[in-house]
């Protein structure tokens, strides 16, 4: 009943790791889906929600298939940038994924951060697809982020295998609360520049990211957040020289 009970357990560990590598796997994805919602109320161009999806799912469910099977034909059609997602980020995970359901962890912090670590490389590695490569004896300027994607991918293999062939210590609880606020605040501040301009939105992002400890006072938060906007009103258009805009558009029209 004890070997049952820990058969279970460890099923259980391992469906939800590859869930997790499966939202991994179109987190770029949902990260432009995201960040497309802005286009609705004016806050920075590019396609909107709509065109996101139908654009990523018909790479995902089609057109990385159809690249496959031409490839494999000899077509040398250039795919899109969707279609190269899928097939050198999204694909190759959702792969891992499946294979995690059959595998027994034995060290889940090294399989899981060489998984994690597979995904940064694979995601560099898809970043630089359009870059120029290596011409004869000349380095383009993909070169360098491809070789180093593809050691990565080779290290980050060998972690992961690690964790599948030696004992090594479970995964701790690790709090979500602060890593979540902090990149609500960059997506806020991405997002708010432009139409809230540079002081409204510098304070508003340091607020969101104080959110994200239970410990905040939020008059020294306010103090210091404040101190910082007047160090950034002065930096970025002054002492940088940056255009940026530093009051929302509705005050200055």
């Amino acid at each position: 009943m004890a070997d049952t009970m820990g058969h279970s357990a460890t099923a259980t560990r391992n469906t939800s790791v590859a869930l997790g590598f499966c939202l991994l796997a179109i987190a770029p994805q949902i990260f432009e889906f995201i960040w497309s919602i802005g286009t609705i109320f004016g806050w920075g161009a590019g396609r909107g929600p709509a065109a996101v999806v139908i654009a990523h799912a018909t790479a995902l469910l089609a057109g990385a298939p159809g690249a496959l099977i031409g490839a494999a034909s000899g077509d040398t059609k250039k795919a899109s940038s969707e279609v190269l997602l899928a097939l050198i980020y999204s694909y190759p995970l959702f792969a891992v994924a499946i294979v995690t359901l059959f595998m027994t962890i034995r060290s889940a912090q090294d399989y899981v951060g060489g998984i994690i670590l597979m995904a940064l490389a694979l995601f560099a590695l898809w970043a630089s697809s359009d870059l120029q490569g290596m011409r004869g004896f000349s380095f383009g300027a993909g070169t360098a982020p491809r070789m180093f994607g593809g050691l990565l991918v080779a290290m980050s293999a060998g972690i992961a295998l690690t964790g599948l062939l030696t004992d090594g210590p479970a995964m701790a609880h690790y709090a979500w609360r602060g890593p979540m606020f902090v990149m609500v605040a960059i997506v806020f501040f991405a997002l708010a520049i432009r139409p809230l301009g540079l002081v409204v939105t510098a304070f508003a992002s340091f607020m969101i990211a104080a959110t994200g400890s239970h410990e905040t006072r939020w008059l020294e938060a306010a103090i210091v957040g404040a101190c910082l906007t007047a160090g950034c009103a002065i930096l970025f258009p002054y002492v940088l020289g940056l255009p940026m805009p530093m009051f929302p558009r509705f005050l200055i029209q």
